[in-house]
């Protein structure tokens, strides 16, 4: 069973688990659990994506129940008009906000890709980021005998594909648990240790004015006993 977070005539909402695909791919042959197929079983009705979130990153996630509503409110999505916050820990420690703004080149994938132009202009990419808490453990991953990390707020203000990770691997300081665009040692130290086996990224809140009702519509979504387990391992508030 999916947790329902946001339920109307025109929208469902769920907190999407880490490592469930939203819908079914032909790149992951031999999945048999998605977003998509569990919600509309779930609730008795199809559902109509509006946005997506990477396969390990977990939170908030919103279908249109219908697809007109889906038609109508993309824009919104592709106009940033739906605000996001995301949490993450980082690497090492980041004592200011900020905003960053750092163009990203198209990721593309090997085989779904494949056939696509190669070579595009990089495209904006901005994030705000604010730093929430902070520990140093006693544990070494290289030259220090501790090592430190960072749990940040982020919001993207446009939505380019692994943003968030791309964006905090640029400032050093990348996500715990990113395959991709992390650090190995690190995403070691979480497994062995706290025994989180997971990208430490998710979709906390969405935040917009309802097209329909226009009420403000605050959506969120609570982490994991992963998260939970850290956040008391480290003494920090959730």
């Amino acid at each position: 069973m999916l947790e329902v977070v946001f339920h109307d005539e025109y929208f469902v909402a769920v907190n999407k688990p880490a490592g469930m695909l939203v819908h079914r791919s032909w790149l992951d042959k031999h999945e048999t659990q998605f977003v998509m197929q569990t919600l509309r079983d779930q609730i008795g009705q199809h559902v109509f994506p509006l946005h997506r979130l990477d396969r390990p990153t977990s939170g908030v996630l919103i279908f249109a129940l219908s697809s007109e509503v889906a038609s109508q409110v993309m824009p919104m999505f592709a106009n940033h008009e739906m605000n996001k916050t995301y949490h993450a820990i980082v690497r090492g420690w980041i004592e200011e906000s900020g905003r960053l703004d750092y163009d990203l080149k198209v990721e593309l994938d090997k085989i779904a890709d494949k056939h696509a132009e190669q070579e595009k202009e990089p495209q904006q990419a901005i994030t705000d980021y604010r730093p929430i808490e902070k520990v140093e453990i006693p544990r070494s991953t290289g030259r220090f005998p501790t090592t430190r990390y960072c749990l940040m707020e982020l919001k993207p203000l446009t939505g380019r594909k692994h943003q968030l990770r791309r964006h905090m691997a640029h400032l050093r300081h990348p996500i715990v648990g990113d395959t991709t665009h992390g650090d190995g040692k690190h995403n070691k130290l979480f497994r062995e240790v706290y025994d989180s086996h997971r990208l430490l990224l998710h979709a906390s809140q969405l935040e917009f004015i309802h097209p329909y009702s226009k009420e403000y519509i605050s959506i969120d979504a609570k982490v994991d006993q992963t998260w939970l387990r850290i956040y008391e391992e480290f003494g920090w508030k959730i």
